[in-house]
């Protein structure tokens, strides 16, 4: 088993994308560091077995969970997430939904907190624009917040900013860039 569980969430595939391609840049770090799964084939078990966890969560609609993460939300609590480190990443439409932008990352980070969860890799909310989320924790967001509607030139950027920071909170030594 790999040390980190990396699971998610898709309806149109932005998710998977995003998911797939931090898999594939955290195996250039360290071949086998990640397991992936996606959440409409997921347990309650298959979360449990991990220390470290990352999950890809998009928001639906007008601030709604996705539909495999709102399927498995109820199982959510069956999961004891006390001395679990969790990165949360997230997909959204600022422009479309500025008014519950991420608001699914924030829902999804409220609850692993409540389950005893410990969050890394904040994200800075100051490149993006919108008027309302769920995800802010002061000027900053639970986790990465994507936008493949608006700006999928940044994405990227904001995965080789991100996975190192989530590593270093993670205890996982980490390059200075993962590319």
């Amino acid at each position: 088993m790999a040390k980190i569980g990396l699971f998610y969430g898709t309806d149109t595939g932005n998710t998977e994308d995003a998911a797939k391609r931090i898999k594939d840049m955290l195996d250039a770090v360290e071949p086998g560091l990640v397991d992936i799964y996606d959440m409409s084939r997921a347990t309650p078990a298959d979360l449990a077995a991990y220390e470290y966890l990352i999950l890809g969560i998009p928001t639906a609609n007008i601030g709604q969970l996705q539909t495999d993460w709102d399927i498995f939300w109820p199982h959510l609590d069956e999961i004891d997430f006390a001395g679990k480190k969790v990165a949360l990443f997230g997909l959204g439409d600022q422009y479309a939904y500025g008014n519950t932008f991420m608001d699914a990352l924030g829902m999804l980070a409220l609850k692993v907190q409540e389950r005893g969860g410990t969050l890394v890799g904040a994200w800075p909310a100051a490149d993006y624009n919108f008027d309302a989320s769920l995800a802010l924790d002061g000027d900053n967001f639970y986790g990465l917040a994507l936008d493949q509607e608006n700006q999928a030139d940044k994405t990227q950027a904001r995965l080789e900013a991100w996975l190192p920071q989530m590593l270093a909170e993670f205890g996982i030594a980490a390059p200075a860039a993962v590319a």
